[in-house]
């Protein structure tokens, strides 16, 4: 039996000719760098939660501007692609690319920094994520239903890791958090259970859209909270693996998506962040699962 995920093919250009793919999922795995940094005449560097609506807008930005050739971008935690930028490339396991981006996008606590550092001038949001659900194993084997269900004995949470993905785990959190409020149950309970040092939950180490959804498909985990978008995306792409319940509560936590330009942005960093705010991404998007501002 399979213990890892066999992501699809994520990129702005799609080959459609018999390249040779390599990959080792165990130890040599690069799923959140896309596309030929040599050729792309664009660099966009993105927080990952949005990959797949993202990748979509690339794709349809790259269909109306062919000449741009590739477009080189980047879905990691915020903190990756932020360092990548302060000292000028990527390195990936023994891989450095130097690179920079012309966009760079991320909630607003992150590009109100590269402002601080004279690194962009403005930014603004153009998306936001829809709410936070339960995802589970394909058939809910344990029968996993509320947060309630999150403090049993026989039921292992994951979560995005507090320290490297900070952004995500609070948003988390506090969904946890507030509809235990909301149905009088003990918020103590779930304190003790989010406490990193009490190893009741298994955090992921830096990059949970990918490391949440193989926790559960290896059994190393029964049920995670996460965005709607990202439990969407699971489901399209693994059917016989995955599925979710979305969570009832009066207040949804909920992440907005910032966009500015790095620099010049280039000669297509301006048109990139344009098309960003189009009717044609904004419908790409809620496809997704996300929304507008």
């Amino acid at each position: 039996m399979d213990t890892r995920l066999s992501w699809p093919l994520e990129a702005a250009k799609q080959d459609d000719s018999e390249r040779f793919l390599w990959n080792q999922a165990g130890s040599n795995l690069c799923l959140d760098f896309h596309g030929d940094p040599g050729a792309a005449q664009l660099v966009v560097f993105s927080d990952g939660n949005h990959h797949m609506a993202l990748e979509a807008s690339c794709q349809n930005f790259l269909k109306q501007y062919p000449d741009i050739n590739d477009i080189f971008y980047a879905t990691t935690p915020p903190r990756v692609i932020s360092e990548s930028l302060l000292q000028g490339g990527v390195t990936i396991g023994n891989l450095t690319i130097n690179i920079k981006p012309h966009v760079f996008i991320s909630p607003k606590p992150i590009l109100d920094n590269l402002i601080d550092k004279g690194l962009m001038t403005s930014h603004k949001a153009f998306a936001r994520s829809r709410c936070n659900v339960l995802l589970l194993r394909k058939g809910n084997p344990k029968n996993i239903q509320t947060i309630a269900d999150l403090t049993r004995d026989d039921v292992k949470l994951t979560l995005s890791n507090p320290v490297t993905e900070g952004a995500s785990h609070m948003i988390y959190r506090e969904t946890i958090f507030n509809i235990a409020k909301e149905q009088n149950l003990d918020v103590s309970t779930f304190e003790s259970l989010l406490d990193k040092a009490a190893n009741k939950t298994l955090y992921g180490d830096n990059i949970h859209h990918r490391e949440v959804p193989q926790a559960i498909f290896s059994g190393q985990a029964d049920v995670a909270v996460v965005y709607y978008h990202l439990a969407l995306r699971y489901a399209k792409i693994f059917p016989d693996h995955f599925e979710f319940i979305e969570l009832s509560t009066k207040n949804h936590v909920q992440t907005d998506y910032h966009i500015g330009i790095i620099g010049d942005g280039g000669e297509w960093g301006q048109k990139f962040h344009d098309f960003m705010f189009s009717d044609t991404v904004k419908e790409l998007y809620a496809k997704h699962g996300l929304t507008d501002i």
